[in-house]
This record gives structure tokens, C-alpha cells and sequence, in this order.
């Protein structure tokens, strides 16, 4: 409900101006709107094959080594043209290195994830472990790790870009620091240890490297065969999912940003909970469409799209194509972490 605010005087309008003061009674209802936030996120559909040539002409024009990251920004509509972000907590973006190249080692502070999109040969080097990348694998670089890209396969090799950026924005705290190719020399202990922990085994602590992010990739196989076996096992109608989390803790793989893999069975509705966080979805197979606040988006494999605070979701997979398999990505970890993360019950 608006409050009627009251007349105030020229005179005293200025000395507020004067003091840098100003009047929360003219403001609340603005920065605490009753029972939904009043977010800016305005839900859009990027369609791969749309954003895939204009990647391409950026790698004719533009050389890695000058650009550092050659990235298209998916610029949140609500938001205006040059957008950093996609959400209110999530900067998104596809990335593109051409074989041969390596994109310049560096940090920052935002934590960043990869997901494949399109290409064979591609890899990351994470403080000296080594992660290939293939289509749909997930891949952490997370805050403060020395990190680089190469392609030593042929064409062109992409993928989405996902940071908690906008979060560090917020406060003041984002920057990045460049490194040399020293800084991030591959370890081949490092490598094998964190292959030795996926499968449940764990070398001897004499010869364990310190890292809290023991499980830097995701392989997509696995996460596939995961949700086709839990498919089987649940009732229908209800969410085949699975989320990504650190192998030691079980907590989120990272500490603001969640990952959770979402199996549409053909021809099946799948209408989730009002999530109190925005949200990221990105195709990693197949087609169907989904509904967010009103807006339809027939999707289909490489589409990235976007839903607010609290939105309204429905997902379909097309019925005569087999299942799609599609990865949520969102500040969940920082909802619980904050007190805050809500689920409500769709409409």
C-alpha cells in the first residue's frame, strides 16, 4: 500500500539536500514493497544460434590476447543495453577461444563457473589442475584461483560464462588481478588427486594438495546418467534434479552461486516453486519450452534464459523429441546464507 507522503516546505528540502540527508518516509515503500520485491530483471530468452555468429565475427575482430575474454554479455533487458548482468545476483555471458589461442591467465574476486556449450579440445587450467571440458560439463573457477583457458582441438570452442559479479558490484569488492603463465603452471598431483576424489578415494595426506574446491568439474556424462537413473525412481509429475555440490561438505559448489541439473521427461509439465532467487536456465539438451511470469520461450539446445524473484515457472519438453535436460543456475547459497531463501507455492 502507498503512504501518502507529506508537503515539505522548499526551505526544508534544501537543508536535507544541503546535509546529503534525505527523507525515508518518500522512499520505503520504494525499497521495501510489500510481499514481492520490485526487482528490475526482465525475463529473456538469448537463442544460441542468434548469438553464435555475432561470437564468431568478435573472433575475426578481435584478437584474446587484446580482449583477455572474448565475451557477449547477455545483458538483462530490465536493465538497459549495457547490462553486466542477467539477474540481479547473475552476470552471464558465452565465451569463445579458437584453437591455438589461450585466454590470459588471471583472478578475480566474483567466483565463475563454465558450462560447454559447442566444440572438442578445450580446457581449463585451474591453480595448476588441468580440467578438459566437453559439452555440458561445469566447470569452477572459483574466487582468488589462478586460472586460464587454451583450445588445442579444431573450431571454435564456446561456452557460458556465469559469475557472482553483480553481488561483488554491489559492494565495492569486484576486481581482477593479472597473472603471469607461471602463476598457474599445471600440476599433474593436483589433476589426479581431484579425479582420485570423484571416484571416493583420497591419497595419502602426505601427499594431498590444500584446496578448498577439491571438485573443480563436473563431467556432463555423469550428471546425465545420474538424472536418467533418479528418473526412475520418482513419481511422475515430480522434479528430476540433482545439484552440484562440493564432494566433502555436500554444501553448494560454490558460495554464492547454485547449480542444480533439471531432467524434463518427454510430453511432461513440470511447474516448480516460487524461488525467492533469480535464476539462470540454460539448455543443455534437447527442446521444449517453458513459461516465466507470462512469457513463453520455446527453447532449444545452447538457449540460455532468465526468470526474476518469485517468478511463475512452467517447463515442457517436447513430446515427440525425448527428454531435455536443462541447468538452473542461481544465488541460492547466498539466500540461506543471509536467512532469507523462500519457497512459495505456485498459483
Amino acid at each position: 500500500m502507498e503512504h501518502e507522503t507529506t508537503e515539505l516546505s522548499r526551505e526544508y528540502r534544501g537543508a536535507l539536500a544541503d546535509a546529503k540527508l534525505t527523507p525515508l518516509w518518500e522512499h520505503l515503500s520504494n525499497a521495501l514493497p510489500h510481499g514481492l520485491p520490485a526487482g528490475l530483471t526482465s525475463a529473456n530468452l538469448w537463442r544460441y544460434q542468434d548469438v553464435r555468429p555475432l561470437l564468431l565475427q568478435a573472433g575475426e575482430q578481435v584478437p584474446v590476447e587484446k580482449a583477455e575474454r572474448r565475451v557477449l554479455v547477455l545483458s538483462d533487458p530490465g536493465r538497459g543495453q549495457a547490462a553486466m548482468q542477467a539477474t540481479g545476483g547473475i552476470y552471464a555471458g558465452i565465451q569463445l577461444i579458437l584453437p591455438g589461442e589461450t585466454a590470459p591467465t588471471h583472478r578475480h574476486s566474483p567466483s565463475a563457473a563454465r558450462v560447454v556449450i559447442e566444440g572438442k579440445g578445450g580446457f581449463t587450467v585451474v591453480n595448476g589442475q588441468r580440467c578438459d571440458m566437453e559439452p555440458g560439463d561445469v566447470i569452477l573457477t572459483p574466487s582468488g584461483q589462478w586460472h586460464d583457458h587454451g583450445h588445442d582441438g579444431v573450431g571454435p570452442f564456446t561456452w557460458l560464462d556465469v559469475l557472482d559479479l553483480p553481488v561483488f558490484t554491489a559492494v565495492e569488492s569486484s576486481y581482477a588481478e593479472p597473472g603471469r603463465a607461471s602463476c598457474n603452471q599445471e600440476d599433474g598431483q593436483a589433476t589426479m588427486q581431484s579425479r582420485f576424489r570423484s571416484n571416493g578415494l583420497a591419497v595419502a595426506h602426505s601427499l594431498q594438495r590444500t584446496n578448498p574446491y577439491p571438485m573443480l568439474r563436473f563431467p556432463w556424462k555423469t550428471t546425465r546418467a545420474a538424472l536418467i537413473e533418479l528418473a526412475d525412481n520418482v513419481a511422475q509429475g515430480e522434479s528430476v534434479e540433482l545439484s552440484y555440490v562440493n564432494p566433502e561438505t555436500g554444501e553448494s559448489c560454490l558460495p554464492i552461486l547454485g547449480f542444480t541439473a533439471i531432467m524434463l521427461p518427454a510430453g511432461q509439465d513440470l511447474t516448480p516453486a516460487r524461488r525467492s532467487p533469480g535464476a539462470v536456465f540454460h539448455v543443455v539438451e534437447g527442446s521444449g519450452e517453458s513459461s516465466v511470469d507470462g512469457k513463453t520461450f520455446a527453447w532449444s539446445a545452447g538457449d540460455t534464459f532468465t526468470a526474476s524473484t518469485f517468478a511463475q515457472l512452467s517447463h515442457r519438453a517436447d513430446t515427440a523429441k525425448g527428454p531435455a535436460f536443462l541447468l538452473r543456475i542461481d544465488d541460492a547459497p547466498l539466500h540461506k546464507k543471509l536467512g532469507f531463501f523462500q519457497e512459495r507455492k505456485s498459483a
